[in-house]
């Protein structure tokens, strides 16, 4: 890792340090007692553009792919939404909790001495709003988002922003995420990863096993502050 130093971090942010399922609530609104359905319907469809489109070259930005995905899992839910609610009702994801620990292990991360910052699907116009409303825009730079290159993760692409900004080669960085594909995409472009394996899931059959798990992103502040026998710090 980072010689003489503590490494830098990249943070995956849907999933990892935004709870993507706290879009039930404004579900809820078009869908009462469907929300968490809707919801998670909607995420599902999300990722599958992305990789969809990142896949054929047919680029658009996070928010059509999102709003596209709202209005397919509407459909398919049977729910009722006007057209003129469906981007409101995307403006959800400028409002997702955060992770119940994620500003605490940041800011613990931070103070250790990690530099702390996110590589992101989603647009710096999503996140960034996000991220001050969750309380976490001040622990975390840069944020890298994958408009920069047109693609989504896991391109290859996308993962080389995190060597350009902070300037050293993809193993000297960490990156963390929820999501296991994820892990797989940033192990192929050769960092060190985390998985923050909340659902208890196994390992993808990715050929990319994350160099370590645990279930919150605090099982990565004690895993760093307590010293890594590979010679992490």
């Amino acid at each position: 890792m980072t010689p003489g130093g503590p490494p830098p971090i990249l943070f995956d942010v849907y999933g990892t340090l935004l709870d993507t399922a706290s879009v039930a609530r404004a579900c809820e609104t078009v869908a009462p007692g469907r929300g968490a359905e809707l919801g998670a319907l909607w995420r599902a469809r999300q990722l599958e553009y992305t990789w969809l489109r990142s896949g054929a070259g047919r680029y658009v930005n996070f928010q059509a792919v999102t709003e596209a995905a709202l209005r397919y899992a509407v459909r398919a839910s049977g729910a009722r939404v006007a057209e003129d609610r469906v981007s409101a009702l995307a403006g959800a994801y400028l409002s997702l909790d955060p992770f119940p620990e994620a500003a605490g292990a940041l800011t613990r991360l931070r103070g250790a001495g990690h530099r702390c910052g996110v590589l992101s699907n989603g647009l710096p116009e999503m996140l960034l709003p996000a991220l001050r409303r969750a309380g976490l825009a001040d622990l975390l730079d840069p944020v890298l988002s994958a408009d920069a290159v047109h693609r989504y993760k896991p391109h290859p692409r996308v993962y080389g922003l995190g060597p350009r900004a902070l300037g050293c080669p993809a193993g000297e960085i960490l990156f963390v995420s929820a999501n296991g594909w994820d892990i797989a995409g940033a192990g192929w472009s050769g960092y060190r990863t985390f998985w923050v394996n909340r659902a208890g899931a196994p390992d993808e059959e990715l050929d990319a096993p994350p160099w370590a798990s645990g279930p919150t992103l605090d099982a990565l502040a004690e895993l760093l502050g307590a010293g890594d026998p590979d010679g992490i710090r």
